[in-house]
């Protein structure tokens, strides 16, 4: 791990195509997702003397820069530069999940549709927590949010997710501790 004063934005080369697999899964375009990921780069260089790394090389980089792309999607957003996912191209789609994609092809395509109609909060936290493999707290602090609401928000997306991929399949309803009896 190198000290602080040796770490540089060169750091964030390694880091590149985790942080553009994130956002092609979130924008759902690659055209998308390469305009996201090099405006978190250059927001990443400008603010470079903000980072303060909060536990190990590089993961503490790659949450940070979790953090930025997060906010910068966000307020596109907001701003209506950036627009709520539309679906895959599905030439593309299925390479990102898989390195052969032809004997999963249907299901890939089934699994990006449904990542597509889920709201924007929704597939965030699934991503992160599922894809990237944070945390339930790394999330949250990466997305600015209470653990609670990343934990319901994760609860949510995951029946969304299975319904949209077994519409008929019956609605799980929330798990409630059994009754007891009090004498």
């Amino acid at each position: 791990e190198p000290p602080m004063d040796d770490l540089r934005p060169e750091a964030m080369v390694p880091l590149l195509p985790r942080l553009r697999r994130h956002a092609r899964l979130l924008t759902g375009q690659a055209a998308r997702a390469d305009d996201l990921v090099q405006d978190t780069v250059e927001r990443a260089c400008r603010k470079w003397a903000l980072f303060s790394p909060r536990g190990a090389m590089p993961a503490a980089l790659l949450a940070w820069l979790l953090t930025l792309m997060h906010h910068l999607y966000l307020n596109g957003l907001r701003d209506g530069r950036e627009h709520l996912m539309e679906p895959w191209d599905e030439d593309q789609g299925p390479a990102l999940l898989q390195s052969d994609p032809t004997p999963a092809l249907g299901h890939a395509l089934d699994l990006q549709r449904a990542l597509a109609r889920l709201t924007p909060a929704a597939r965030e936290v699934l991503l992160l927590v599922t894809v990237e493999e944070y945390s339930y707290r790394e999330t949250a602090e990466i997305l600015d949010l209470p653990i609670g609401t990343v934990m319901s928000r994760l609860a949510r997306a995951r029946e969304q997710l299975r319904q949209h991929l077994d519409p008929t399949a019956p609605r799980q309803a929330p798990h409630t501790p059994p009754l007891r009896v009090v004498k």
